[in-house]
């Protein structure tokens, strides 16, 4: 499908143009957020939400200052965070769900399979929750959503610079991590061994 002429602008003016963005994207929106929530509700909430924000921010979109999804993945993780937050400041499961739309069992269906295939990177994810925040966001844009990091340093309006030294700490941050991991499984295993022979 060939790009919007005017760009989220000018498809937040038309609602013919925004259905083309919203079947353009939505695919990639719903990877995005599969890979941050297990839960299909909040996954068919938040992308909801995500394409709302854009219609309010289809004003910011600059083209000379990233890609079109470059964008959409910050407005993408902005909608995330204020949801994380939310969640955190009302424990309440109840007042989480009340008005929420009910999925029928296709939608569920659909949306479990995709969180299943984006387990994976929900994993990776959470392997990166002991990341400094600036350098989780550059790692998680570059390697989880395949962002270049061009187009990463625009999503969180970085620059290019400062988004590669972001990633070489946060690459050499978890490699450090995986080596300690190992050496305290080696211990673990050792030290087991030996109880067992004592």
């Amino acid at each position: 499908m060939q790009r919007i002429r005017g760009g989220p602008a000018a498809a937040a003016r038309d609602p013919q143009l925004f259905e083309q963005f919203y079947r353009r994207h939505v695919e990639g929106v719903t990877r995005f957020v599969a890979r941050r929530v297990a839960d299909p509700h909040t996954a068919a909430d938040l992308t909801a939400e995500i394409f709302l924000a854009v219609l309010d921010s289809a004003h910011t979109y600059r083209p000379g200052r990233g890609s079109e999804t470059a964008w959409l993945y910050g407005i993408a993780r902005n909608v995330v965070s204020s949801e994380r937050r939310r969640v955190a400041r009302d424990t309440a499961r109840d007042q989480r769900i009340s008005g929420r739309r009910l999925l029928d069992a296709d939608d569920i269906a659909r949306l479990e399979d995709k969180l299943d295939a984006e387990s994976p990177g929900r994993r990776a994810l959470d392997a990166m929750k002991r990341l400094p925040e600036g350098e989780r966001a550059v790692l998680e844009l570059i390697a989880v959503d395949q962002l270049t990091v061009s187009e990463a340093a625009a999503s969180l309006g970085i620059r290019q610079v400062t988004a590669r030294v972001r990633l070489h700490r946060a690459r050499k941050a978890l490699r450090d991590d995986m080596t300690e991991s190992r050496l305290q499984t080696r211990v673990s295993v050792v030290t087991q061994k030996v109880g067992e022979k004592a």
